[in-house]
């Protein structure tokens, strides 16, 4: 073949960009530093309902933190756009606090498609985080990952296989140091996706800077105490 019919025939295959891809500018690219393999994805979906063979996705929000729990970058905060049957036939739960919140309307109004909005969280974390080792992160996160692998899998790709459910270390904080977690805030239940994920970072960044921290001080302080008496008795 040719150098010029080779040339055409490359041409006959570019792939054309999709009419939907974003314009939006998202925060800028985190500069490179050791610590960015350590960020966490915090993800927050809405679904319909948490039947994985039936419900959809109709809000996500993504934060991500460093491994601190600052928030370093904050990502689209979609609504997706669902047929109005599948709206029909949530649940009463879902009907009453979806509504209330104004998410349903939304979704109705939103012309957002769900594939849309996987490419426009797959650029954010592609400018945010490198591939492969950064955790999803959220409460009861696990139910958000069943959907996102379903209906998100290039999204998902980009993330650490493991995950970090905000909600596990809430059960055990409870469990180990009930004192203390009667103090964790209480989170105001909106049922939205950007203000979930913002108050279970607050949750989280709560057990960190009063359970782990402390433990972990006394800890060091015991193993100094410790290590100066050995000292004293040889």
């Amino acid at each position: 073949m040719s150098h010029t019919r080779s040339q055409g025939f490359l041409k006959d295959f570019t792939i054309a960009k999709p009419a939907f891809w974003p314009r939006k500018k998202h925060t800028a690219l985190l500069p490179y530093v050791k610590e960015k393999n350590t960020c966490q994805v915090g993800v927050e979906g809405q679904m319909t309902g948490l039947d994985i063979e039936k419900d959809q996705i109709i809000e996500m929000a993504c934060l991500i933190t460093d491994s601190d729990l600052n928030i370093l970058a904050e990502g689209p905060n979609l609504i997706i756009k669902q047929p109005d049957e599948l709206l029909d036939s949530m649940s009463d739960w879902c009907k009453e606090h979806h509504g209330k919140s104004g998410l349903t309307k939304a979704v109705k109004e939103s012309t957002m498609t769900l594939q849309q909005a996987e490419y426009e969280f797959l650029s954010f974390v592609r400018q945010q985080t490198p591939p492969g080792l950064c955790p999803l992160a959220g409460n009861s996160v696990h139910a958000d990952k069943k959907f996102l692998d379903k209906y998100m899998p290039q999204f998902m790709k980009h993330l650490h296989y493991r995950i970090i459910d905000v909600s596990t270390v809430k059960e055990l904080c409870r469990r180990w140091y009930p004192e203390e977690y009667e103090f964790a805030p209480k989170k105001a239940a909106s049922h939205r996706a950007l203000d979930d994920i913002s108050e279970s970072i607050k949750e989280l960044q709560f057990y960190r800077n009063n359970i782990f921290k402390k433990k972990t001080d006394e800890k060091k302080r015991k193993i100094i105490e410790n290590g100066e008496n050995e000292k004293t008795v040889s």
